[in-house]
């Protein structure tokens, strides 16, 4: 029979006595047996008992040994029995067993002491649990060999004086050695530690204004950083204002010089127009001695009479050059299958007074001389002359003021007389239209060939001139009046289109930019074929991004004139593609 040191309860076996002791003694609540202390596994109880309760504990077991020593031999077998279930139930109540089985099952509850006494937080807790780990191998020892150990007197730890008994040695340390001892008391007072420094305080509302410090410290740091950091995102938006600033200024600037260079491209910079360009081109002429002042003082009396009656003094003009061209095709150009030449046409060059802004004025001179020529424009030319660009200039102002292209006018801010304004493919539609000659505007706009090429161009000025190329003698004189050329920059006059032996097409050209001396070559009896080189212009030379045509039809009645007024309020043009 196997009987239980702690309740004395027998069982029959070995066995059965350690499911007894697991289940009654180990699995039940732990008490304290000095303070009550509960809620705790067993190995945090023999903690606490060896912590704060390691004099009583020994004490207690000094009296136990001394009652067997020297207890009555009539009662000896019952106190030492009785002795050695106290001790048991003692050891067994605050460190039950070093079974890992029991360690692991308490170790999991992770129950934390709970006595008004006693906090597991006190940093001298650590210290003890360190000597505790320390003393265990010791204690274990004790444990197991303590019911058959003989008393001996305590020493003391500190300084290894010996006392008679447990009590004197309590006195001893607790007098000699205060100051040493870690033993936490009912009345000790409970630490805190800061959360932000670990600084240790002894009272919770000094912790709570030392946070307080802290935390005003980092509100007043973040202070000055949020007043800097706004003073930077200030000092960013005004260095960002003054940025844009000085970009805009700069955009502005670059584009007031662009918008002047524009102005002057296009006459529009108040400089003068036709008549104080010619004035300061002679002088010039003189003060470089290629003009002699005498030359100088006719050609100005020649261009004030021209001014003022508005007809071209003839200067530039070059007549019979269509006749010419008719025999050289006639007798000679054995490379030309055939060729279509427009009515009868007289070309116009620039002048001093309207170099590298005139072509638009001069072409259109070009088609009016056709135009001239042909009885079917008699009604509505009304005997015309030739007039002079600042003529010109008067008379599309004129027709603006009818209310022809008000959009066009309004780009030109309604003015052409006194300035180098260039003009365009919709201001001679404009002009011809308010003379009462029908016409109408092809936009070419983008290329039909390849490397930038223009072939439906070609084949369009064909198909005008001619309706029935088969069986027609190599040389047509037509009625039809040339067409006017508009590309970006430049205008010209097309005459006439060849059909070579080889099929490909070749428009001859009237340009303004050449002087009257190279057009006066192709009046000779026997030209040669060098001479035409400046009119031939075939389907690689003509590659600008887009071409215009004005191309005249006949005469409008002045229904039609009306129509066609009311409809140039939003100009349209025949786009090919």
């Amino acid at each position: 029979m196997f009987s239980c040191d702690i309740c004395s309860e027998t069982v029959s076996s070995e066995s059965d006595m350690k499911t007894h002791l697991l289940i009654v003694h180990m699995e039940n609540e732990v008490i304290c047996p000095f303070c009550k202390l509960s809620g705790v596994n067993y190995d945090e109880m023999c903690f606490h008992i060896e912590t704060a309760h390691l004099e009583q504990n020994e004490l207690a077991h000094f009296e136990k040994i001394n009652t067997v020593q020297y207890g009555t031999s009539d009662n000896k077998k019952d106190r030492t029995l009785q002795c050695r279930m106290d001790d048991n139930a003692s050891l067994y109540s605050a460190c039950a067993s070093n079974d890992p089985k029991s360690s692991a099952q308490n170790l999991k509850k992770d129950v934390p002491l709970k006595h008004h006494g006693f906090s597991s937080e006190n940093r001298s807790e650590s210290r003890k649990l360190l000597k505790w780990k320390e003393r265990q191998s010791d204690l274990t020892q004790t444990k197991g060999s303590i019911y058959d150990t003989t008393y001996s007197p305590p020493e003391c730890p500190f300084c290894g004086k010996i006392e008679a008994c447990s009590a004197d040695m309590e006195t001893h340390m607790k007098t000699k050695h205060a100051n040493l001892l870690d033993t936490p008391f009912e009345d000790c007072q409970q630490l805190y530690d800061c959360p932000m420094c670990g600084l240790i305080c002894t009272n919770y509302h000094i912790l709570q204004e030392h946070v307080d410090l802290h935390l005003e410290e980092s509100s007043f740091g973040q202070g000055v950083a949020r007043v800097q950091c706004s003073r930077d995102l200030e000092l960013a938006h005004q260095l960002q204002q003054e940025e844009d600033r000085k970009r805009r200024s700069e955009e502005s600037r670059q584009e007031q010089k662009e918008f002047q260079k524009l102005q002057r491209q296009y006459g529009l910079d108040n400089s003068g127009g036709y008549k104080q360009q010619q004035l300061r081109n002679m002088e010039i002429e003189v003060n470089r001695g290629r003009m002699h002042p005498l030359e100088f003082h006719k050609r100005k009396a020649d261009m004030m009479e021209s001014l003022a009656i508005g007809i071209d003094d003839g200067r530039t003009r070059t007549s019979g050059i269509i006749e010419a061209l008719h025999r050289y095709y006639q007798n000679a150009a054995t490379d030309v299958r055939h060729v279509w030449l427009s009515a009868v046409v007289d070309h116009f060059h620039s002048s001093l007074g309207d170099k590298g802004w005139g072509c638009g004025y001069r072409n259109f001179q070009m088609l009016l001389s056709s135009l001239l020529h042909n009885d079917a424009y008699d009604d509505c030319l009304k005997g015309m002359s030739i007039p002079c660009l600042p003529k010109i200039q008067s008379m599309i102002e004129d027709a603006w003021k009818e209310g022809f292209d008000p959009q066009g006018a309004s780009q030109l801010n309604n003015r052409l007389q006194g300035t180098k304004a260039w003009i365009g493919a919709c201001e001679v539609y404009t002009l011809l239209t308010s003379l009462g000659v029908k016409c109408h505007i092809v936009d070419f706009h983008k290329s039909t060939g390849p490397l930038g090429t223009h072939p439906r161009l070609f084949e369009w000025i064909l198909n005008y001139y001619s309706s029935e190329r088969e069986g027609s003698p190599k040389v047509v004189c037509t009625s039809k009046p040339p067409i006017y050329l508009q590309h970006q920059g430049h205008s010209r006059t097309v005459v006439g289109i060849e059909e070579r032996k080889n099929r490909t097409l070749c428009l001859l050209i009237f340009d303004p930019g050449c002087p009257s001396r190279e057009m006066q070559k192709l009046l000779k009896q026997d030209i040669e074929a060098y001479s035409l080189k400046q009119l031939r212009k075939f389907v690689g030379n003509l590659k600008h991004k887009q071409y215009q045509i004005v191309a005249v039809e006949g005469v409008l009645s002045p229904e039609e004139k009306v129509a066609r007024k009311q409809a140039s309020q939003v100009f349209t043009a025949e786009k090919i593609p």
